[in-house]
């Protein structure tokens, strides 16, 4: 496939194939944008960034064509500066990477294979959310339960997690209040989700009637 460039090194770029080549890239970013909202949570601003990082990274390709490693390794700071403030997830963070690949095929002048490439990652994107794929068993749960400093945590819930869990695993204790209570935390597979209440009911009567919270872990085990 050739370059419509001629030749990434050669200096010469008209106006045409500059506003081309930012237009193509722009709408390969609408598509990804497209695919990564489906069914996923997003923000408007991210969604945003993902439309212009594609035509922003073209653009630094195509003005440094004589350093393709300076061009890269400025493009994608400019691309990461999201993640050094807020938290991301996996998902947003391989969008961003998607986005980025697409600018640089078509800095490089190859904006037909940036649209297979757009295509493709967008068909895969759109099927790993249909099938579900790694999504985490609904089983699974992540669970908070206060204590006071005085009660062993070792084996004080561990009858109450073999009769309602397949599975549990300590995660993290901490203390609050300057010590006085403790809060410890599972990461646990239900037998059945529908005990859940059960579940908590026993565990208050070994805490103390403290907190405790159960929920699902997905939220929390997804940030990078």
């Amino acid at each position: 496939m050739t370059s419509i460039f001629g030749s990434i090194f050669t200096g010469s770029l008209t106006i045409g194939q500059f506003i081309l080549t930012i237009v193509a890239s722009m709408f390969m970013g609408l598509i990804l944008s497209a695919a990564f909202m489906y069914r996923n949570t997003y923000t408007k601003s991210f969604i945003s960034a993902l439309v212009l990082i594609p035509a922003v990274e073209t653009v630094v390709i195509m003005l440094v064509n004589d350093n393709i490693g300076f061009g890269l390794s400025v493009a994608g700071s400019f691309a990461l500066i999201r993640f050094r403030s807020v938290k991301g997830t996996a998902k947003e963070l391989s969008a961003v990477f998607i986005a980025m690949t697409v600018g640089i095929i078509c800095g490089a002048g190859y904006v037909a294979l940036a649209g297979v490439f757009t295509l493709m990652l967008s068909v895969v994107m759109l099927a790993l959310s249909l099938t579900g794929f790694g999504s985490v068993s609904e089983n699974s749960r992540y669970l908070k339960i206060t204590i006071p400093e005085s009660l062993n945590y070792d084996e004080v819930f561990s009858k109450v997690l073999d009769k309602y869990c397949s599975s549990y695993e300590l995660e993290s204790i901490r203390t609050l209040t300057l010590g006085s209570l403790f809060r410890v935390e599972y990461s646990i597979r239900m037998n059945d989700v529908k005990e859940c209440k059960a579940m908590i009911d026993e565990l208050r009567t070994r805490n103390g009637n403290l907190e405790i919270m159960c929920g699902k872990p997905a939220g929390n085990r997804e940030e990078l």
